[in-house]
């Protein structure tokens, strides 16, 4: 295979944003949890719970979509041209590009994904012209169509006048050989992972108990005075702290699941660390149950 060039899209921009996001975000949830912890149960518990959960539920998905940015690549060689975007890979041969053209050239202007950030234009569009448009891309200024008898790809590489020359040039000199077209999406690796049963089993495990965690410290909550996580310093009385601390270990327990589970649809991607993989979802699943245990032993010096 003789590779013509790598065409990657801009990503300063992008990575500078999802960074920021991220860390404002971090900074939002932390501050929600640490005055979940020091204000008594009340009418503001439920709020700050909220607010604590919603700052936190966009963290993975900024995450994943840093990473894709970060990784993201439009690969171009004698038999095909390769799009990767984190978990995301089209491999499409020549012979199956009917034209690739700058977008700007279009009479009627793309419509871009609803739910789109700087260095992250991913979606699906309807074009009157086009039909089906995919937008694999991270900078909209500058989006090259790649047309296919399947659908129309939007790409954004930061040279994009370097990738229409190496196209031309590559359809000049022919493909070496046949190439056959492939299509990776990120759902496709979690429905292959929840078909295996002990992922399955592990998810589920892991699901229910977080949940039931967080359900069952949240009505334990307004009944107890106060609590205390361990022994005193010797001579002294353990610290009383007030009962919404408990609150901390399914916190963490979340956390910890959620990074686990992610950490895991990485290495599934591969089948020589598949193994690996289910041990990390196994030991997420056991490690929720350990915090559940946690929270007993808790309760059992609460006052």
């Amino acid at each position: 295979m003789i590779k013509l060039g790598d065409f990657p899209p801009p990503k300063r921009r992008g990575l500078l944003l999802h960074g920021i996001l991220i860390v404002a975000l971090a900074l939002l949830t932390s501050t929600a949890f640490f005055y979940l912890t020091t204000t008594e149960p009340g009418a503001a518990f439920p709020a700050l719970l909220f607010a604590a959960l919603l700052s936190l539920a966009p963290i993975p998905v900024l995450g994943y979509r840093a990473y894709a940015l970060s990784r993201a690549n439009y690969e171009l060689n004698r038999n095909s041209l390769v799009l990767r975007w984190g978990l995301r890979v089209e491999e499409i041969p020549l012979n199956d590009i009917e034209w690739m053209r700058m977008a700007a050239d279009l009479t009627r202007p793309l419509r871009l994904p609803a739910l789109r950030t700087t260095g992250s234009v991913l979606g699906v569009r309807r074009h009157p012209d086009l039909g089906t448009v995919e937008f694999i891309a991270s900078d909209p200024r500058s989006l090259v169509l790649v047309a296919t008898a399947r659908r129309v790809f939007a790409i954004s590489p930061e040279k994009p006048a370097g990738l229409l020359q190496s196209f031309a040039r590559a359809t000049e000199l022919g493909s070496l050989l046949p190439a056959v077209g492939k299509s990776v999406y990120p759902s496709f690796v979690i429905a292959e992972a929840w078909a295996h049963p002990m992922a399955r089993f592990t998810w589920l495990n892991a699901i229910v108990i977080n949940l039931g965690l967080f359900i069952w410290t949240s009505t334990l909550i307004p009944g107890l005075s106060g609590i205390v996580f361990g022994p005193g310093a010797p001579g002294t009385a353990p610290a009383v702290l007030p009962s919404s601390q408990l609150l901390l270990l399914p916190a963490a327990s979340l956390v910890l699941a959620a990074a686990g589970w992610l950490v895991g649809l990485y290495l599934f991607r591969w089948e020589r660390e598949r193994p690996l993989a289910l041990i990390v979802w196994l030991s997420s699943a056991l490690t929720s149950a350990l915090f559940a245990v946690a929270v007993l032993f808790t309760l059992n010096s609460a006052v």
